[in-house]
């Protein structure tokens, strides 16, 4: 495919969709119907329907019958963290094998020109950010995110919180699947912007931010503090009636899920003259300017703050004007806070 018929590409080697980016339509006033229905296709495909029928096999292949889970039993709790680790590997190593490894669309659709393998850096653990994400995902990512699986499946298995059937109630858990993404994404942008807050930045999620350039393995590259947070919005399903399929499915949203902001690539090409959106750019947009996108604009709350940036150059110079703005309150600040000769 050729990316200049979608996008520029500047001096650097750093390509940008012509394109903006939108927040979802449904809260724009005065309604409309045909927005919406032409921006659904892209809420279910390609990665809410992947997540949804992983956790569907999941539930019939790999989750043990209820009355197992009644106890934590070592068995059923490694089976679970070996198929999260086996999965993980699988499918974020593909992605890597693919578009980092073989190089196989060379940089067309890339935003930052450049490949992490290529130049070390010490901010990294052993210097490399495929190394650091690696070991970090694998070594607190994945546990916590099993630890949380097993908390919940544990508390559905003895009735400690309502489980509704599919067969009994259809409607409201096919509307509460439609919901979670957005559940997700608002929770994800609470937790965000805390962990944005200075002390907790230094400390916590500088180690996420270390990937400028991010790739696949940076996707759970996080500080431990940081999976516990972003992997609790599946604790929901310990307060509101749900099924234990969606609450799977939450997990797998945001387990598997994490990789689709840090691909790197706007479109991942399947034949030379076709592909598919990878909805990354939000997400690559915070990484390279820290302060705007904290969320990818399924609710509105970064529209909201200020905080949005849609890939123009509009939204390049509010954002510039912001840190104008900041730049000058802090120095007003330490100002105001030195003494007087």
């Amino acid at each position: 495919m050729d990316d200049l018929k979608f996008g520029k590409r500047n001096k650097r080697g750093d390509w940008a969709p012509f394109q903006r980016l939108e927040i979802a339509p449904f809260y724009r006033l005065p309604p409309r119907p045909m927005a919406i229905l032409r921006w659904l296709p892209g809420y279910f495909l390609p990665w809410n329907l992947v997540w949804a029928a992983s956790a569907v096999a999941y539930w019939h292949l790999v989750v043990p019958a209820p009355e197992a889970m009644q106890s934590f039993h070592w068995g059923w709790i490694l089976r679970l963290f070996a198929v999260n680790c086996a999965l993980v590997f699988l499918f974020y190593g593909a992605i890597e094998l693919r578009l980092y490894m073989q190089r196989a669309q060379g940089n067309r659709f890339k935003y930052n020109g450049k490949f992490p393998s290529d130049q070390k850096n010490d901010a990294f653990l052993f210097s490399s950010q495929n190394a650091d994400g690696i070991i970090r995902g694998f070594g607190t990512g994945v546990p916590i995110w099993t630890a949380f699986e097993v908390l919940i499946l544990w508390a559905y298995a003895n009735g400690y919180v309502p489980w509704m059937s599919f067969a009994e109630h259809p409607l409201y858990l096919f509307a509460l699947f439609l919901v979670l993404p957005i559940w997700h994404e608002a929770h994800f942008f609470c937790i965000h912007r805390l962990i944005h807050w200075g002390p907790l930045y230094k400390w916590i999620h500088s180690v996420h931010h270390n990937s400028v350039n991010p790739s696949p393995w940076s996707s759970l590259s996080m500080h431990p503090i940081e999976h516990l947070l972003y992997f609790s919005s599946s604790l929901i399903h310990l307060v509101i009636p749900s099924n234990p399929i969606l609450a799977i499915y939450q997990l797998h949203y945001s387990g598997f899920g994490a990789v689709v902001g840090h691909i790197g690539f706007d479109k991942i090409e399947v034949s030379e003259g076709s592909g598919f959106d990878s909805h990354a750019y939000a997400h690559y947009l915070h990484h390279k300017f820290f302060e705007v996108n904290y969320g990818d604009g399924l609710v509105p709350l970064d529209k909201l703050f200020g905080t949005w940036h849609d890939g123009s150059a509009e939204a390049e110079a509010r954002m510039e004007e912001r840190f104008r703005r900041k730049v000058e309150r802090m120095n007003r600040k330490r100002g105001a806070q030195t003494p007087a000769e």
